[in-house]
């Protein structure tokens, strides 16, 4: 296996969509419709994910929530290893005081991204209740941090690396699982 080939691919572009649909619903389910939701991605990929649930929320509703990105590159707990961290900005134009928000990721494992993106999203306000939606949640949690809404659980080795790739962040959309020595960490 060369480090330019995932050791699989687990789900697909379908079945990203569809993790999604059910995921939208489960939101609005849970909530009694999209009244005073909204909702935040973290950056990268959490951000897209969260654009995405926008729109299926959107077309099922017919409600367009408030969205928006957090950045929680000096939020992080190991900020000091990386001495020049990558600055995406946060992008939050909405006051998210007495708001339910539904935080967004990519992939849950240690905890430690959630427990950074709650620090952060606190300094912007008070909201009613935070939730979490993740594409995967692969385990190996460090903190008790648990998500709400979940596309996929995969259980994978701390020798494995779980990425979600999403266009146009990426040149395909799929959730795949890689070795670390062989495809290095996302």
């Amino acid at each position: 296996m060369s480090a330019t080939t995932p050791k699989a691919q687990i789900m697909d572009q379908k079945a990203m969509q569809r993790a999604v649909t059910r995921i939208a619903h489960e939101i609005l389910e849970a909530n009694g419709g999209a009244d005073n939701l909204a909702i935040v991605g973290i950056v990268r990929r959490g951000v897209t994910l969260a654009e995405m649930l926008a729109d299926e929320i959107q077309k099922i509703e017919g409600v367009r929530l408030p969205s928006g990105s957090l950045d929680i590159s000096f939020y992080r707990d190991d900020v000091m290893r990386n001495i020049q961290p990558v600055l995406h900005g946060t992008n939050i134009p909405f006051d998210i005081n007495g708001l339910d928000i539904v935080l967004v990721d990519d992939v849950l494992f240690t905890g430690r991204t959630v427990r950074s993106a709650l620090d952060a999203l606190i300094d912007y306000g008070r909201p009613s209740t935070i939730q979490l939606a993740v594409m995967i949640d692969r385990g190996h949690r460090e903190l008790p941090i648990r998500a709400d809404y979940v596309g996929k659980n995969v259980p994978s080795s701390h020798e494995e690396d779980v990425r979600v790739c999403i266009e146009p962040l990426d040149d395909h959309t799929a959730v795949e699982i890689w070795d670390i020595q062989e495809g290095g960490a996302n």
